[in-house]
């Protein structure tokens, strides 16, 4: 196996970018989700995962490193994350009171409707909601959804047929002709070396509704989450039974990945 896609998403629940090789820490990829928005009024991350109130983020794409990230909107413009104007300009833009944040509050949570429920009502529906602690697998003050890194195959994404992107992994693993698809649930408790880094499984990802929404110029498409409902319910430790794609990774060893990287299951 080796690692066919790097990527990291510097804005939580915004477009990301591919990056030949990165530095990877206890925390995760440099630069991932290092910042997000929080909603002024409820205090809470805002994420995709509600997607009648922030589905449109995925219309905006952030690109960079740590102190050099930019924010293209919807409409072409570029501007700098730490310009003094962007919480008042995305604020406009989204419709919300919004603050770009660069460290997570203690105990920051999101709002995460069950993908059945925005299948079945639509992405404009209100429907019920829980709210989750995020980044409970990791340390540091970072805005990832749960572990330091995410990993999915190439074997669960052709079985499932639609985009990668839409599954936001930091590490997209090229496996053999006939490798198992979702094998990765197997790979929980397990060691895996991944280029210079070593890591290890911690949950299978559960899957939320955002990978059936559009991303950029791809249309909605509920397939994304579809085949995980009849084919991938994983009861993940502390969540229930949910339909799931991929795994959260912890890091035991940091250091350098690169794009073409071996991946050894041990």
């Amino acid at each position: 196996m080796k690692v066919a896609r790097l990527r990291r998403y510097p804005v939580k629940s915004m477009l990301g970018e591919d990056v030949a090789a990165a530095d990877v820490d206890e925390q995760g990829v440099e630069g991932d989700r290092r910042l997000a928005l929080v909603d002024v009024e409820t205090g809470r991350v805002a994420t995709a995962k509600h997607p009648r109130l922030w589905r449109s983020l995925l219309s905006y794409t952030a690109t960079g490193g740590p102190g050099g990230v930019h924010i293209t909107l919807p409409d072409g413009r570029s501007v700098p994350a730490d310009d003094a104007d962007v919480d008042e300009l995305l604020s406009g833009l989204l419709g919300r009171r919004v603050t770009l944040s660069r460290e997570r509050a203690p105990g920051a949570e999101v709002e995460r409707p069950a993908p059945e429920d925005v299948l079945e009502h639509g992405v404009e529906a209100e429907v019920d909601f829980e709210t989750l602690e995020i980044s409970q697998g990791t340390p540091g003050a970072t805005f990832v959804d749960y572990a330091a890194l995410h990993l999915i195959t190439t074997a669960t994404l052709d079985r499932i047929g639609v985009e990668a992107i839409r599954y936001r992994p930091n590490v997209i693993v090229e496996t053999p002709p006939g490798y198992p698809a979702f094998a990765e649930n197997e790979w929980v408790g397990r060691e895996l070396r991944i280029g210079a880094v070593l890591a290890r499984g911690t949950l299978p990802t559960p899957r939320c509704s955002v990978p059936t929404l559009a991303h950029g110029d791809l249309p909605r498409d509920p397939r994304a989450v579809r085949p995980l409902m009849s084919d991938n319910r994983v009861d993940v430790p502390g969540f229930g039974v949910l339909p799931c794609a991929g795994v959260y990774l912890e890091i035991l060893d940091g250091g350098p990945i690169r794009a073409g990287d071996e991946v050894a299951l041990h």
